[in-house]
């Protein structure tokens, strides 16, 4: 095999996460986790993702049809929807930070609770516990029930049934035990982060391995030997500065590995872009997430959504629905691509977006583009 350059592994990247859309559980066995995010422009990040590897996928279809879906809601190397296999090898996550012995009293009662009702609602249990209001991450408050529940579903006592408006239903989690091969555990895990952003730069490999530990705590210590043996087996080449790695048995310099002729909005917790060192590496501009940026900071917009045409990133589009129409602002990195088949494959995706989220109305008119250098925003 010859060593793949730099132009190889970007089409790798395309080509191996970009496969062709199937079942949504089929889909999800595939990816390995899925990024979870509660912001809706247009729609959430775990919908934006799927649409492009489920046929026929509609917003909210992983909500809908999640208790008919062998998977779970849980952190992982970030939140999101993973196979349940993948999820007990986390569990039990026996060295997360040690609550006191009274809220393992609460954390008991409310178990107790939760299986005498089978699924409950955080409302529910709120109003017969009335454990009050409890400082938050934020800073702020909230029910102290909520932030009680949220702990309990980390450290694997309750999980995730359903959704209702957003809002985690909760119901007892069957117990297991800790799996007998932690290193095997461990190459597992590290397997799927790999199968599920490859090709990647050394740097960021070492990161998400370093991240398994959020997932599963009490293997912390065996991230480092998990990483050195992920090194061993897995392939790697030098290409543009960085030694690059991914999954044992693909070829990235394979000429079936040829862009088709889509144009794709991509979540911005999509795996072609997740990575911002890689992107910056094979597309050769920063893109950055700024919804949580000051709007007089932001560079492309609250929720810009990357635009992949063929292999390349050309641009971002930002998205919203108005009176149920489609209406779109298209932004690029530089020239605006000439090819006629762009502007069809734009309008075949802005018409795609609008099935796929119910909207109706015409197709948005071609407005609202913009071109021209843009100032580098830093990796988020």
């Amino acid at each position: 095999m010859k060593a793949p350059t730099l132009d190889d592994l970007r089409r790798h990247a395309v080509a191996r996460s970009l496969f062709t859309p199937t079942t949504l559980a089929a889909s999800l066995r595939k990816l390995g986790f899925v990024q979870a995010d509660p912001i809706r422009a247009p729609a959430r990040a775990q919908d934006l993702t799927l649409r492009h590897r489920v046929k026929g996928y509609r917003a909210g279809d992983l909500e809908r049809r999640y208790q008919r879906l062998d998977v779970e809601e849980d952190f992982f190397v970030n939140y999101g929807f993973l196979p349940r296999a993948t999820q007990a090898l986390m569990h039990p996550r026996t060295a997360h930070t040690p609550w006191p012995a009274a809220r393992w009293r609460q954390a008991r009662a409310v178990l107790d609770f939760v299986r005498e009702h089978g699924v409950v609602h955080p409302r529910e249990v709120d109003a017969h516990f009335q454990h009050g209001k409890a400082r938050n991450w934020f800073g702020g408050s909230s029910n102290a029930s909520t932030q009680l529940l949220d702990g309990m579903h980390y450290r694997g006592l309750v999980r995730t049934a359903r959704r209702e408006g957003g809002v985690r239903l909760y119901a007892a989690r069957d117990v297991h035990e800790a799996a007998p091969d932690a290193a095997a555990a461990m190459d597992a895990l590290v397997d799927v982060v790999v199968n599920k952003y490859a090709p990647l730069p050394e740097r960021s490999l070492n990161e998400l391995v370093s991240r398994i530990r959020y997932g599963a705590p009490q293997w912390t210590a065996l991230c480092r030997p998990a990483l050195a043996r992920a090194k061993q087996r897995l392939p790697s080449t030098a290409a543009g500065g960085l030694t690059w790695y991914w999954p044992d048995g693909e070829n990235p310099a394979s000429r079936r590995h040829l862009p088709d002729e889509r144009v794709r909005l991509l979540a911005p917790f999509d795996p072609v872009v997740w990575d911002r060192r890689r992107f910056e590496a094979l597309w050769g501009w920063a893109y950055r997430f700024e919804a949580y940026t000051p709007a007089a900071q932001r560079v492309r917009g609250y929720y810009a959504l990357p635009l992949l045409w063929r292999d390349q990133v050309v641009g971002w589009g930002n998205l919203s629905r108005c009176d149920g129409a489609l209406q779109a602002d298209i932004g690029f990195v530089g020239r605006r691509p000439r090819d006629a088949g762009f502007s069809r494959a734009l309008d075949d995706e802005l018409d795609a977006m609008q099935r796929f989220l119910g909207a109706c109305g015409p197709a948005p008119p071609r407005a609202g583009f913009s071109t021209g250098p843009q100032r580098p925003a830093t990796r988020r």
